[in-house]
């Protein structure tokens, strides 16, 4: 019997809400275990890379390469893309991501809109009964984010807000960044070591 793998296929979307960093290290910590990534980006969020990372983005081939390298099992989607596998069910896909989601984005897939590649990925997720995990990076929140979350968890999505916990006794952003990105590969079942879990003996 061949041996099976614990690689996953895995999709990332960054949207125009602030906190790109947090989709940028997701997608780090995956290539780094060797998984597949279908990376997404929005207009919005090449926009946010430029004003929070400090990123020229002016040539977004060179901007990715970047941040994530060259590697066989990463793969760039545009928006416009829906000849992409992940457009499809009958595609492998093991979970979604979408961090940081902005309301407008969590608002379209909530309410079944599919108008761009992202929206269209995340409607698959949901009728295919597969992990779709939403990070909402906003505050305060209006009833209509509330509902739209509470919409999207009735349909089986996971909403795992920007929260960083201080248990871990951080001493520094990438530790407050880590413990976010952590508490998300938790959803997908990625192996990590971003934070230090409550109750390890090593804290």
């Amino acid at each position: 019997m061949k041996g099976i793998s614990n690689k996953k296929k895995v999709t990332v979307a960054i949207t125009g809400a602030s906190g790109a960093i947090y989709g940028v290290r997701c997608v780090q910590a995956l290539l780094a275990e060797g998984h597949t990534v279908h990376f997404l980006l929005t207009g919005a969020a090449w926009q946010v890379l430029y004003y929070e990372l400090g990123l020229d983005t002016s040539d977004e081939q060179a901007c990715l390469e970047e941040l994530f390298g060259k590697c066989d099992h990463f793969h760039y989607h545009t928006q416009q893309d829906f000849s992409a596998p992940i457009a499809s069910g009958s595609a492998k896909s093991d979970a979604m991501i979408i961090v940081p989601c902005s309301m407008g984005t969590l608002a379209k897939i909530s309410h079944g809109i599919s108008s761009n590649l992202l929206e269209r990925a995340a409607d698959v997720m949901l009728k295919e009964r597969r992990k779709l995990i939403i990070v909402p990076r906003e505050s305060p929140l209006s009833s209509i984010h509330l509902e739209n979350m509470k919409r999207v968890s009735d349909l089986g999505g996971m909403i795992v807000p920007a929260m960083p916990g201080y248990y871990h006794n951080p001493k520094t952003m990438d530790d407050l960044i880590n413990f976010v990105v952590g508490k998300v590969l938790d959803q997908v079942e990625v192996d990590h070591n971003l934070f230090t879990r409550w109750g390890d003996d090593s804290r």
